[in-house]
């Protein structure tokens, strides 16, 4: 009778109740299906079918990711003026007709043009898709429906990475054209699934409109941002500055670096949910951030012992650290949900929205040549001071959120009131 309820348990935490939960989740996972796709296949196909040299990628990126940075938050306040909803589902439709031009680029213009048109659309869809769950949803249920659609999300990365390693096994110019098509379609099905979702009653604007950039004079909710941002380093940790000190400082193999992918992504799925609880209020959501910035500096003390270990004992302590990382990544990601969802007002929540993941955006600058510079490149001393920086960002969050708590945001009209969606 114990191991039948704690199956139950188990499933409970990986298939949303049935509802509007449920079918966030469901498109979550059809959208990832593409997105996963093409994450895994982007690099080869870049080169291989667009022609172009690793350099020309990098720096299209680079330029995306500028253009990404500075359109955040203009780009996020359409979510306010136009619904989430819509301005989601114009994405997802502009995602597919972007991505249906990819064989058709010629040259490193072409190729510019698409990813920071992409770019752009990210920056407006990303905050249109989580303003919508947070409206949608009464708030004791946010963070976990947000935690049900991350675990979905993480099985269509799965499937899409399936995909990919089918299109790469071909290895032709038809079938990477194919691939983009196929991601094309998979964003046209997931426009479907968003336009049947309910909709939502128009939230009342304020009587006088906040320019959309004047979010960035709350400096309480903007340091809430940086440090929260600063924690989303665990991404760049797991899937960049990790396998770099496996490769250059330890005996493992390196087939370990894809068995730990595949960890990150097993327990993700089987863990998010269970790891969400206790965030939905901004206290919560604030310790449980503490929480996972502790772990970030757990990993930053195990992971160099691996350095100084050999054989078997030197991937036990990879896995170690690898399952410390994942369990500051569970944490920290609920913390942010529920920051998300209890800070920003009603009806400038897209600017808000778009706001907190600007510290993200700077941390996906600074962290992967700080941290690979502190961990890898001293030879294992640097980890020392990375972890102090992650105590330091710990210690703060939980005062900064207070202090975003006690001081009224900007523009916000009035408390907010329950949304009851519209079938």
């Amino acid at each position: 009778m114990g191991a039948r309820e704690t199956i139950r348990t188990a499933v409970r935490n990986v298939v949303p109740p049935a509802g509007l939960t449920r079918a966030l989740a469901v498109q979550a996972m059809v959208y990832a299906v593409g997105s996963g796709l093409f994450h895994a296949g982007s690099a080869v196909f870049f080169t291989r079918a667009l022609g172009l040299s690793a350099a020309q990628v990098g720096l299209g990126l680079s330029i995306a990711a500028g253009v990404s940075l500075l359109g955040t938050v203009p780009l996020g306040g359409l979510t306010d003026r136009y619904g989430p909803q819509r301005v989601w589902i114009v994405g997802l439709v502009l995602n597919a007709a972007l991505f249906a031009t990819y064989p058709f680029v010629g040259g490193f213009a072409g190729f510019l043009a698409v990813v920071v048109a992409l770019a752009a659309v990210e920056a407006a869809s990303g905050v249109a898709v989580q303003v919508y769950s947070i409206n949608a949803l009464p708030p004791e249920e946010r963070v976990t429906a947000m935690a049900y659609q991350r675990s979905s999300l993480n099985v269509g990365f799965g499937l899409g990475a399936v995909i990919s390693g089918l299109v790469l096994a071909v290895d032709t110019i038809e079938a990477y054209r194919g691939m983009v098509w196929f991601i094309s379609m998979v964003f046209l099905v997931t426009a479907l699934f968003v336009r049947r979702l309910p909709r939502l009653p128009q939230v009342a604007r304020p009587t006088e409109p906040m320019s959309r950039l004047a979010v960035l004079r709350d400096r309480p909710f903007m340091a809430v941002s940086l440090l929260s941002g600063l924690l989303t380093a665990h991404q760049t940790l797991y899937l960049t500055v990790m396998p770099l000190w496996i490769l250059t400082h330890t005996d493992a193999p390196k087939t370990i670096i894809a068995g730990l992918v595949l960890l990150n992504t097993v327990l993700i799925v089987l863990l998010q949910v269970r790891a969400s609880r206790g965030a939905d209020t901004a206290s919560g959501a604030a310790r449980a951030s503490r929480r996972g910035a502790l772990l970030i500096a757990l990993f930053c003390l195990v992971l160099p012992i691996s350095g100084l270990t050999r054989g078997a004992l030197t991937v036990v302590v990879l896995v170690a650290a690898a399952t410390v990382l994942i369990l500051a990544e569970l944490i920290e990601s609920a913390g942010a949900w529920g920051l998300t969802a209890t800070l920003p007002p009603a009806d400038q929540r897209g600017a808000y929205v778009g706001a907190f993941r600007l510290g993200s955006q700077v941390q996906y600058l600074i962290a992967p040549v700080g941290l690979t510079a502190l961990g890898v490149t001293t030879g294992g001393w640097g980890w020392l001071p990375a972890a102090a920086i992650f105590v330091l960002v710990g210690l703060a969050i939980v005062p900064v959120v207070g202090w975003a708590g006690r001081t009224p945001r900007l523009g916000a009209a009035a408390p907010e009131r329950t949304m009851t969606p519209v079938p």
